[in-house]
Protein backbone atom coordinates (compact mmCIF):
# COMPACT_ATOMS: atom_id res chain seq x y z
CA UNK A 1 0.00 0.00 0.00
CA UNK A 2 1.34 3.48 -1.05
CA UNK A 3 1.68 6.06 1.26
CA UNK A 4 3.02 9.36 1.45
CA UNK A 5 3.90 11.88 4.58
CA UNK A 6 4.93 14.89 4.43
CA UNK A 7 6.30 17.10 7.02
CA UNK A 8 8.13 20.84 7.10
CA UNK A 9 5.57 22.71 7.63
CA UNK A 10 5.46 26.13 9.85
CA UNK A 11 4.52 29.44 10.46
CA UNK A 12 7.13 32.08 8.80
CA UNK A 13 6.79 35.37 7.91
CA UNK A 14 6.97 37.00 4.44
CA UNK A 15 10.30 36.65 3.18
CA UNK A 16 11.41 33.68 4.50
CA UNK A 17 11.94 29.78 3.85
CA UNK A 18 10.83 26.47 4.08
CA UNK A 19 11.46 23.59 2.78
CA UNK A 20 9.13 20.45 2.92
CA UNK A 21 9.85 16.64 2.43
CA UNK A 22 7.40 14.18 1.17
CA UNK A 23 8.43 10.42 2.08
CA UNK A 24 6.82 7.68 -0.12
CA UNK A 25 6.19 4.26 1.42
CA UNK A 26 5.69 1.18 -0.67
CA UNK A 27 6.38 3.35 -3.73
CA UNK A 28 10.06 4.29 -5.59
CA UNK A 29 10.17 8.08 -6.20
CA UNK A 30 11.87 7.44 -9.36
CA UNK A 31 8.99 5.39 -10.56
CA UNK A 32 6.18 8.08 -11.32
CA UNK A 33 5.62 11.60 -11.37
CA UNK A 34 5.12 13.89 -8.32
CA UNK A 35 3.92 16.71 -7.27
CA UNK A 36 3.09 19.55 -4.76
CA UNK A 37 -0.37 21.15 -4.47
CA UNK A 38 -1.93 23.44 -1.87
CA UNK A 39 -4.97 24.82 -0.64
CA UNK A 40 -5.96 27.69 1.26
CA UNK A 41 -9.38 27.86 3.14
CA UNK A 42 -11.84 28.45 0.36
CA UNK A 43 -10.29 28.06 -2.57
CA UNK A 44 -9.73 24.89 -4.90
CA UNK A 45 -6.56 22.50 -4.72
CA UNK A 46 -4.00 23.87 -7.29
CA UNK A 47 -1.13 22.54 -8.33
CA UNK A 48 2.01 24.45 -7.27
CA UNK A 49 5.02 22.25 -9.14
CA UNK A 50 5.53 19.15 -10.22
CA UNK A 51 8.65 16.45 -11.59
CA UNK A 52 8.79 13.97 -14.44
CA UNK A 53 10.48 11.07 -14.04
CA UNK A 54 12.88 12.44 -16.26
CA UNK A 55 13.83 15.46 -14.03
CA UNK A 56 11.86 17.73 -16.03
CA UNK A 57 9.67 19.97 -13.98
CA UNK A 58 6.32 22.04 -14.08
CA UNK A 59 6.02 25.22 -11.67
CA UNK A 60 2.77 27.17 -11.50
CA UNK A 61 3.23 31.17 -12.36
CA UNK A 62 2.79 32.10 -8.80
CA UNK A 63 5.40 30.34 -7.52
CA UNK A 64 7.87 30.76 -10.25
CA UNK A 65 11.47 31.60 -9.23
CA UNK A 66 10.65 31.16 -5.80
CA UNK A 67 9.70 27.51 -5.44
CA UNK A 68 11.86 24.21 -6.36
CA UNK A 69 10.84 21.00 -6.58
CA UNK A 70 13.99 18.10 -6.35
CA UNK A 71 14.23 14.67 -5.57
CA UNK A 72 16.92 12.52 -3.14
CA UNK A 73 16.88 9.49 -4.89
CA UNK A 74 19.12 7.56 -2.19
CA UNK A 75 16.82 8.76 0.85
CA UNK A 76 13.60 8.21 -1.52
CA UNK A 77 12.32 11.82 -0.51
CA UNK A 78 10.57 14.24 -2.57
CA UNK A 79 11.33 17.94 -1.48
CA UNK A 80 9.68 21.51 -2.21
CA UNK A 81 12.14 24.25 -1.29
CA UNK A 82 9.92 27.80 -1.02
CA UNK A 83 11.78 30.67 -0.43
CA UNK A 84 10.52 34.55 -0.68
CA UNK A 85 7.09 33.31 1.02
CA UNK A 86 4.36 35.49 0.78
CA UNK A 87 1.13 35.97 2.54
CA UNK A 88 -1.09 34.28 -0.21
CA UNK A 89 1.24 30.69 0.24
CA UNK A 90 -0.55 30.28 2.78
CA UNK A 91 -2.73 26.72 2.79
CA UNK A 92 -2.12 22.93 3.37
CA UNK A 93 0.39 21.66 1.28
CA UNK A 94 0.17 18.34 -0.46
CA UNK A 95 2.31 15.92 -1.98
CA UNK A 96 1.21 13.70 -4.50
CA UNK A 97 2.01 10.80 -7.24
CA UNK A 98 1.22 10.04 -10.16
CA UNK A 99 1.73 6.49 -11.25
CA UNK A 100 0.38 6.55 -14.63
CA UNK A 101 0.03 8.35 -17.40
CA UNK A 102 2.02 11.52 -16.41
CA UNK A 103 0.29 14.25 -18.60
CA UNK A 104 0.05 17.41 -16.56
CA UNK A 105 1.92 17.87 -13.83
CA UNK A 106 -0.28 20.76 -12.15
CA UNK A 107 -3.65 19.04 -12.94
CA UNK A 108 -4.88 16.90 -9.03
CA UNK A 109 -7.19 14.72 -11.38
CA UNK A 110 -3.85 13.24 -12.61
CA UNK A 111 -2.87 11.85 -9.60
CA UNK A 112 -3.89 8.86 -7.79
CA UNK A 113 -2.17 9.22 -4.46
CA UNK A 114 -2.13 11.93 -1.99
CA UNK A 115 -0.41 12.67 1.38
CA UNK A 116 -2.18 14.13 4.23
CA UNK A 117 -0.81 17.66 3.97
CA UNK A 118 1.32 19.78 6.20
CA UNK A 119 0.54 23.71 6.96
CA UNK A 120 2.38 26.36 5.97
CA UNK A 121 1.34 30.01 7.40
CA UNK A 122 2.97 32.91 5.86
CA UNK A 123 2.75 36.53 8.18
CA UNK A 124 2.83 39.97 6.67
Amino acid sequence: QVQLVESGGGSVQAGGSLRLSCAPSGYSINSGCMGWFRQAPGKEREGVVGIYRSGGTSTADAVKGRFTISKDHDKNILYLQMDNLKPEDTGMYYCAIDSGFCGNLLAAEEYNYWGQGTQVTVSS
